[in-house]
């Protein structure tokens, strides 16, 4: 993978983010997690976390966003520790259209953060499988076309909701066959550049070890605000890191690692184990066939 994107001055360069911060936690909310918001919530504080985000996987069908926010805001937080709410949903397509409920507002009191996964790609018609993706490439889609689907999606989320929080980017490359080393210079610039317009969010996700050293250079370069995660299903992984200080230590130094010491080897629809991929999209009214084992509704597609 290439050097530093960008050599912008030192001083227009956002700080490293601290990794005494976990920015994305799943509760049993959400169908694929195992761990309610009070077990997250004892785990943030045996790691000595600072700050957490409790997330959940919602689709525009999801009903429970109220009863998971109440939940969030009941705990009983002890000083030095901020607990933040959100959402997690879907890209859609190319437009930047999101799988949201209409009731998951951020500010008043209720969410503090959505969150926004490529769960699939962002085809032109809607979202694309990681199947229907790798098709359409075998078909001529060319891997500089599709990368540019992905990035002006990205783009356009950020635009029409500004203030997002991009949730493991760059995860659904390895899923098509493809990975970061197909975004050009111009492609990380422009996305890293509208994260910081839209005061959007880019996090580094420790389960996914994405994105690369490359790409959070570009975006340390453009100054675009960056936050840590786990991407936590379980309370036992809260907090802890073992990939993310590699890769900010290489998007500061501007070395190149071998591939595996950064990120998952098996990040590919090839080798991940089935129970890792994201599930095929259903329609947005179709509810979950797994309910939710802390309150009645629909999640999300797993991430």
């Amino acid at each position: 993978m290439g050097g530093a994107v960008t050599d912008g001055p030192a001083a227009a360069r956002s700080p490293l983010p601290s990794t005494t911060v976990d920015g994305h936690v799943h509760s049993t909310f959400s169908d694929d997690a195992v761990s309610t918001v009070h077990e997250n919530l004892a785990a943030a504080l045996t790691v000595g976390l600072t700050e957490v985000t409790f997330v959940d996987h919602v689709r525009s069908s999801t009903g429970w966003v109220p009863e998971m926010v109440a939940a969030v805001r009941a705990l009983d937080v002890p000083d030095g520790l901020v607990v933040r709410c959100g959402v997690e949903t879907k890209l859609l397509d190319v437009a930047g259209r999101l799988d949201l409920p209409t009731d998951a507002v951020v500010g008043r009191g209720a969410l503090d953060v959505v969150l926004v996964g490529d769960h699939q790609f962002p085809g032109t018609d809607g979202p694309w499988s990681p199947t229907q993706t790798r098709e359409r490439i075998a078909d001529g889609l060319s891997p500089a076309d599709a990368v540019s689907l992905l990035v002006e999606a990205s783009i356009a989320a950020m635009t029409t909701q500004p203030g997002i929080q991009l949730a493991h980017w760059f995860s659904i490359l390895p899923k098509v066959g493809l990975d970061e080393s197909d975004l050009s210079d111009e492609h990380l610039r422009a996305w890293a550049a509208a994260a910081r317009q839209t005061g959007s969010t880019i996090e580094v996700n420790e389960k996914w070890a994405c994105p690369g050293p490359r790409s959070v250079r570009a975006a340390l370069d453009a100054g675009a605000r960056l936050v840590v995660a786990t991407d936590s299903h379980d309370a036992r992984d809260v907090g802890r890191y073992v990939r993310v200080p590699s890769i900010l230590e290489a998007a500061v130094s501007g070395e190149t690692l071998p591939a595996e010491t950064w990120s998952a080897e098996t990040l590919s629809a090839e080798t991940l184990p089935a129970e890792t991929l994201p599930a095929e999209p259903l329609p947005a009214t179709e509810p979950s066939a797994v309910p939710s084992r802390q309150t009645p509704g629909t999640a999300g597609p797993r991430a």
